[in-house]
């Protein structure tokens, strides 16, 4: 007759699944040595700096220029006694200050990264160690970021917005249709260069980091596992734990 590996009451048994969740993380915490994870955050940190400059000259330059459009846009439209001249105004206007705060809505994470980076302690081992997760799902956002930047949801945004302003031009204000293919093909070229324009170094900074280094349990979401099996008996029963 097969008997249970332990026989323990609840107390017991909190106490026993209390060290092995202290003991995981002690395991998760020590795959990697304080030298190695120093090394790994120097290397996302050099790298997220490299990027940074880039990253705030796309996004800092766009807003200005879109909010720029705007003001200016918005100034003819005040100050211009021609219908159509003041409706081109409007309508240029609203489509740049859409612009500028899709900029502001969207944030060039890589931009700032290195400074959020820098804020967070490392001075102890411990400190390094939980600095490095974050360095890293930091890392990743940046290259998510700019991922979705390029993507094909940004060009259908985009496309909408300026298949929109050429409908208006053309229907709205009762224009010829190729004024409106003209307003939709301009605001095309601008959108279409202000996505192709967006740096992707953290895209590709990321992919050669993660070629680099092998991800260490706790550090890039993969955990020990622990198998708990039960087992029932008359009176009692019986707990056992297989680590993989």
């Amino acid at each position: 007759m097969n008997k249970p590996l332990v026989r323990t009451n609840s107390a017991t048994i909190t106490l026993l699944l209390f060290f092995l969740l202290h003991f995981h993380a002690a395991v998760a915490q020590n795959e990697l040595s304080d030298s190695q994870i120093q090394d790994r955050l120097q290397v996302i940190n050099q790298m997220l700096e490299q990027g940074k400059s880039n990253a705030n000259v796309w996004w800092y330059g766009w807003l200005i220029g879109y909010s720029a459009a705007t003001i200016g846009q918005g100034a003819v439209f005040l100050s211009s006694d021609d219908k159509r001249t003041r409706q081109d105004m409007a309508l240029g206007a609203a489509t740049t200050f859409l612009g500028a705060v899709g900029q502001i809505i969207t944030p060039m994470v890589p931009g700032t990264a290195p400074a959020r980076l820098s804020g967070i302690p490392a001075d102890t081992p411990q400190q390094r160690a939980n600095k490095l997760i974050t360095a890293e799902k930091l890392f990743k956002e940046c290259a998510l970021r700019e991922k979705a930047g390029r993507s094909w949801q940004t060009h259908v945004i985009t496309g909408v917005v300026n298949l929109s302003s050429g409908l208006i031009t053309w229907l709205g204000f009762k224009r010829t249709i190729w004024e409106g293919i003209g307003n939709f093909a301009l605001n095309t070229a601008i959108t279409e260069t202000q996505i192709w324009t967006q740096p992707t170094r953290a895209i590709k900074d990321y992919n050669d980091y993660t070629k680099k280094y092998e991800p260490g349990p706790g550090l890039s979401g993969r955990n020990l596992n622990i198998n708990c099996c039960f087992n029932l008996y008359p009176g009692g029963f019986g707990i056992s734990f297989c680590f993989k």
